[in-house]
């Protein structure tokens, strides 16, 4: 997930999707209940390190910023995307496309409410893809709801959250906000983001708990939709942020000739291999 989350366009709830810990990361974010807060209030220490999943979320928290520190400093994935960007997106495609055959293998019988949701989700996640940053204002209540609006796309696999603060054009003036500690910046978007996370978690498990696989579908749709920008070859836009290059936006194209897809068409064949192969050993070892 931290590896996801260093490349443009891919968000780290992708992975969670790919690897198989979408449910508990959900349920895990969602353990952070009514209770919780109370036994904080109360400085009940007991409760406090019992009611979260603290067993799940502090291996998955350690491995994001052990990656993500890694993958910028020792291997630096954002240099390879500048050198190498078809063999990364290549990979990362791959690794997509594998999780999109195994949850598709996965519904055995398909149905209409089935097939709509699927489509929805592709709509859903290819307008959000395609957006055009807009023009928005600096205003308390607006920089509240641009974080309640990205925490949701962090959660859902196929959309980047920073990928949404370009388009709804705060993510130079979020990112400059908590660079420079301006609180009337960082309170609102932080109480948006934590209201945002409880809320929707608890929404999205009240749905995969009633209609899973109809929310599974509709997931995946977003994911077949983020194949868009994904895909190994594109004419990318890019915006420089704090001295960072962040996409704004992708188009797909071919490439220029057959010997150009030979190393990403072998890397994306790599990545959806693995994660069949992965999904299949761990439904032997579930069983």
């Amino acid at each position: 997930m931290g590896a996801a989350d260093v490349v443009p366009g891919v968000s780290g709830g992708t992975m969670a999707l790919i690897l198989g810990i979408y449910r508990e990361l959900i349920e895990a974010i969602k353990s952070f209940d009514l209770n919780w807060a109370k036994a904080l209030l109360r400085f009940d220490f007991k409760k406090i390190l019992s009611l979260p999943h603290f067993a799940f979320l502090i291996p998955l928290l350690l491995g994001i910023v052990s990656a993500v520190l890694f993958f910028t400093r020792v291997i630096s994935i954002p240099k390879l995307i500048e050198s190498s960007p078809t063999l990364v997106y290549g990979l990362f495609f791959g690794l997509i496309v594998g999780s999109i055959i195994v949850l598709v293998y996965e519904i055995k019988q398909w149905n209409l409410y089935l097939l709509g949701s699927l489509l929805l989700g592709t709509i859903f996640g290819y307008v959000v893809v395609t957006l055009v940053p807009a023009e928005t204002p600096f205003d308390s209540w607006f920089i509240f709801l641009c974080g309640t609006i990205a925490i949701c796309a962090m959660v859902l696999p196929g959309i980047s959250g920073s990928f949404l603060l370009l388009i709804l054009g705060k993510y130079a003036y979020i990112l400059d906000g908590i660079g420079h500690f301006k609180f009337h910046i960082i309170l609102p978007f932080a109480l948006g983001a934590a209201i945002g996370l409880m809320l929707f978690t608890r929404f999205l498990s009240w749905l995969l708990r009633l209609y899973e696989k109809i929310t599974m579908n509709f997931i995946t749709g977003i994911l077949i939709a983020s194949l868009w920008i994904i895909w190994p070859f594109q004419e990318r836009t890019y915006v420089v942020v704090r001295e960072k290059k962040r996409i704004i936006s992708s188009v797909p194209t071919m490439p220029a000739n057959l010997e150009m897809i030979w190393q990403p068409l072998i890397l994306a064949v790599l990545g959806t291999a693995l994660v069949v192969i992965l999904n299949g050993l761990a439904n032997r070892r579930h069983s």
